[in-house]
């Protein structure tokens, strides 16, 4: 199967969400031209498990035909071209307990046309403004692996 890639001149110049991907250096995520296989990335992600326990450095592990794929902290940040400081796990449906930050800023910049936002509400794509639903659709469909292209 063919790589995927986003038309970056088509949409830099009507959508900001071209400059969030600029600034969190994620252009290499859109275009790409390499080939992959489909059936083999949903093989890696079907079958990642978390490898590490409370008190071990974060690992996660898994198989594609029948290969064990060992990924810690230090091989992720590597392929990530990111620091390895410290790990943070965040908790699914949770926000982060963090100094300074406060569900609501997030969702008033998501929903700004929505003057309810609070932490519990339902998130949907819906009604996000053009560019985060872009943004969102760009994640679903190209950062994350689906079968069938």
């Amino acid at each position: 199967m063919g790589g995927r890639n986003v038309d970056l001149q088509f949409c830099s110049s009507e959508f900001s969400f071209i400059s969030w991907l600029e600034d969190l250096n994620l252009i290499p995520l859109v275009q790409i031209f390499d080939p992959f296989y489909v059936k083999l990335v949903k093989e890696f992600y079907s079958n990642l498990r978390m490898a590490s326990n409370n008190n071990e450095e974060f690992a996660l592990t898994s198989t594609i035909t029948g290969e064990r794929i060992f990924l810690n902290a230090r091989i992720l940040a590597s392929i990530l071209h990111i620091p390895h400081t410290d790990i943070y796990v965040f908790e699914h449906k949770k926000w982060p307990e963090v100094e300074g930050f406060h569900p609501n800023h997030i969702l008033s910049i998501l929903y700004p046309n929505d003057p309810n936002v609070h932490p519990n509400m339902a998130l949907t794509s819906n009604r996000l403004s053009v560019d985060h639903r872009l943004l969102h659709h760009l994640i679903v469909h190209q950062f994350l692996p689906t079968g069938g292209g």
